[in-house]
């Protein structure tokens, strides 16, 4: 099970909604290379050409807030972003990008531990993240065994897929 998750740090503010993840105008597009191409278009123009896998979204209150559509955290993942750390989401973002199997941690005061290009270190398990360029560290709660299951699984629905296929 990967627990830990390590790459460099995009910073957004406080209020980010799932327009502004991915506009309304691309909710067509399923393909995730596609979504990839508009992920934050107008929030951080540069983040869906510069943003590698592994790399870790740091944000302020609130975020993912909005509509209830799966299309904002799929289009993260679709970047291949390692995580998003928030000091608070919006439940359902929240709850979506679990099941999509996008880790969402939430941590009181990340956004200003952090600033765009900063390396981090996640610790899901242990409950850390570090701020590797800093050598400061927030703690939170250690993810619980079973939502690390969903996220190691690839998500909600492949979990229940391995369960169903495992007599």
């Amino acid at each position: 099970m990967k627990t830990l998750i390590s790459g460099k740090v995009w910073v957004v503010g406080d209020q980010v909604d799932t327009d502004q993840l991915i506009a309304g105008k691309y909710l067509t597009i399923i393909d995730p290379k596609e979504l990839r191409k508009h992920v934050m278009e107008d929030l951080v123009p540069e983040f869906s050409k510069a943003a590698r896998p592994g790399d870790i979204l740091v944000a302020g209150e609130n975020f993912g807030c909005g509509s209830s559509r799966e299309h904002a955290p799929a289009a993260l993942q679709a970047v291949g972003l390692g995580a998003v750390v928030a000091n608070s989401f919006a439940r359902i973002f929240y709850r979506n990008s679990i099941n999509l199997g996008l880790p969402a941690i939430e941590v009181s005061s990340v956004r200003e531990l952090f600033s765009d290009g900063d390396q981090a270190e996640i610790h899901l398990s242990e409950g850390y993240i570090r701020n590797l360029s800093r050598s400061k560290e927030l703690r939170f709660p250690p993810l619980p065994s079973h939502i690390l299951e969903i996220l190691d699984s690839g998500g909600l629905v492949e979990k229940v897929r391995r369960e169903i296929a495992t007599p």
